[in-house]
């Protein structure tokens, strides 16, 4: 921690003069004395997280914490493997099996995985099952790839046993963080997600049998996070339910060292940058100290699997999924991350939905990571924001949080019976109704869905996927940021093929552009996002009204849109000049109180911060009313 000598008396004073600086910003901003600020400056400009986590606006060495020390040492916050070898940087870990379209057949997968390895491939993630790879069909799959530099992890669900007793015997007796295999038994946190997947008991008699070339559990944070939990909450939820493994392993006879030897990671990767990395910061340091705990804290080193994050990747507009992706990858490899899986910019789309060859949308996916890799040299460094203030403070408050709820679970009886009594899912159903409000109401930005949504946009799914149907790597639990969005765009196509046109609202501009420009802008963006498409005539006055109106085709819903002193001037007549015209609903584009005329009342204000959906929802309602 810093010292409280001159240097540190020096910082205080620097950031008393910023304080200070950014007080007379926000005031004038504001339009009052700095006196009538009703809290710091400090506290004005921070976020606040859905975990209720602050990010300040500044970090400087005020902020600074203990070195959490070096890599491959506890407690490991910093990473895993202490040899990870930086040109080779994380494992760049490539998903085959899921029915896609492409022929099934062992021979063809195995072509396409030697394929992907000669390419940037470093580690493979294989679906296992009926309409996926058969247990008897891994020798084939596998045949040619060296499993002794190559990690394979298997998704078998309820064939999690026969797919083990398949691999073992092509795997290594011995492997390093980096080549480690998971066999991937997820029985506790797939009892969440309700994915397919095996017994407790079968879990933990393959992981006793098991060598110490691979480990057979998986701790599967995926399963909370798809279905809408937040990053504090995957982290105590991850490290509940690793603690329950370490008790049901050592119950079996595994000293804590060898059980703890018998679990890997996986994580969601979004894209929220920071908070991707510090995520995978904070997993090692937990993991860290519940080794430390058991006695055995040389092996708490926590193996990680991230995953770009399935819920946050959108149906319309996919392409921007490539960004999404991108981002959460960056984060997940400045954390640390041992392996990474992207998942195709179109995985949010039924494969028979999808336009592009599926080996053209692998090719991306892997080739996100190998720019990164090999181009941006992001894995040079092991922990390359390690120092950093914000990102330390991050991981710091991560960790902290994360600990708090896992021992608020722990005494509740276990991470089990919070499961079972129910805890578990209530929280997490908070979190996502916390989640789903925060998009309605256009606070979390959605490109291409709440906001830039493109209406000319031909939809790629016929019918409109649902939440986790046809999606081959999703849980039924998944809960996609952009399908509230989606099913309004779904309603403004069924009109379109129903009536030949969008449902449509028109604008009422007031007075020149200048005035009404970014009320109008504001406005058809808004609409656009529920797939309502605007009409703008250009500036009008109350005389002009009728005639757009029956210019536009006589439509249901008009909005005034002007500066708040021509609302006071114009906007009353030009709204009983759209009632006479018989628009049924005039909207107003501000805030309630920027009207002032007391004859007549828009029927309601499009306003920042308004819950869009259900506003939408209400105007495609009466638009297909009067249709």
């Amino acid at each position: 921690m810093p010292d409280t000598g001159p240097d540190f008396q020096d910082l205080e004073a620097n950031y008393e003069q910023w304080s200070a600086a950014a007080a007379q910003v926000l005031a004038k901003s504001k339009r009052v004395d700095v006196s009538d600020l009703h809290d710091t400056p400090e506290a004005l400009l921070s976020t606040i997280t859905p975990d209720e986590l602050v990010i300040k606006p500044l970090y400087t060495r005020r902020d600074e914490l203990d070195e959490p020390g070096l890599p491959g040492t506890y407690p490991f916050v910093r990473g895993s493997d202490p040899t990870r070898d930086v040109n080779m940087g994380w494992r760049v870990t490539e998903r085959f099996g899921d029915p896609t379209g492409e022929p099934q057949d062992p021979a063809a997968l195995n072509s396409a995985i030697l394929d992907a390895l000669n390419n940037g491939a470093s580690g493979l993630w294989l679906a296992v099952g009926p309409d996926s790879i058969a247990p008897e069909q891994l020798t084939q799959v596998l045949d040619g790839v060296l499993l002794d530099l190559v990690p394979v992890t298997l998704d078998a669900g309820a064939d999690g046993v026969a797919a083990a007793d398949a691999v073992t015997p092509l795997l290594p007796d011995t492997a390093s963080v980096g080549t480690v295999s998971s066999f991937g038994l997820s029985p506790l946190t797939a009892g969440y997600s309700g994915r397919p997947t095996v017994d407790l008991d079968a879990a933990v008699k393959v992981a006793v049998a098991a060598g110490s070339g691979v480990r057979a559990i998986r701790v599967d944070g995926t399963d909370f996070a798809l279905g809408g939990a937040t990053d504090v909450q995957e982290l105590a939820l991850v490290t509940a339910a690793g603690v329950e493994y370490l008790r049901a392993l050592t119950e079996a006879g595994l000293d804590a060292d060898k059980a703890l030897a018998q679990l890997t990671f996986a994580l969601s990767a979004t894209d929220d940058q920071f908070g991707t990395m510090a995520k995978f910061r904070a997993i090692r340091r937990l993991w860290g100290r519940v080794a430390d705990v058991t006695g055995a804290p040389e092996a708490g080193a926590a193996v990680t699997h991230g995953i770009t994050a399935l819920g946050m990747m959108s149906q319309r507009d996919p392409w921007v999924n490539m960004l999404r992706v991108t981002t959460a990858t960056f984060g997940a490899g400045v954390g640390g991350a041992d392996q990474i899986t992207v998942l195709p910019f179109d995985a949010a789309l039924a494969p028979s939905d999808r336009t592009t060859n599926p080996s053209f949308s692998r090719r991306m996916a892997r080739n996100t990571q190998l720019l990164l890799l090999e181009e941006s040299n992001v894995a040079k460094v092991i922990d390359p924001a390690g120092g950093a203030w914000f990102v330390e403070s991050l991981t710091d408050d991560l960790a902290v949080s994360a600990w708090a709820l896992f021992q608020e679970i722990e005494a509740k009886g276990g991470y089990r019976r919070a499961l079972a009594d129910g805890w578990i899912g209530e929280q997490i159903a908070t979190a996502l109704a916390a989640r789903d409000k925060a998009v309605a109401h256009r606070a979390t930005a959605l490109t291409g869905i709440n906001e830039f949504p493109n209406l000319a946009e031909k939809p790629l799914g016929t019918e409109g996927s649902a939440d986790f149907a046809d999606l081959p790597s999703a849980a039924p639990n998944l809960a996609r940021i952009a399908r509230p969005f989606e099913r309004l765009r779904d309603r403004s196509d069924a009109y379109l093929a129903a009536h030949g046109r969008r449902p449509l609202a028109i604008m009422l501009p007031l007075g020149s552009v200048a005035e009404h420009n970014g009320r109008t802008t504001f406005v058809a963006n808004l609409l656009a996002a529920g797939g309502i498409e605007t009409v703008n005539p250009g500036p009008l006055d109350g005389a002009s009204v009728p005639a757009a109106v029956d210019a536009a085709g006589g439509l249901a819903v008009a909005v005034l849109c002007a500066a708040n002193p021509r609302y006071e001037t114009d906007g009353g007549a030009a709204l009983a000049a759209a009632r006479a015209a018989g628009v049924g609903t005039v909207l107003l584009a501000g805030p309630p109180k920027a009207w002032t005329d007391s004859a007549d009342t828009p029927d309601g204000f499009l306003q920042i911060g308004i819950d869009a959906i259900s506003t939408l929802t209400e105007l495609l309602d009466t638009i297909e009313a009067k249709s």
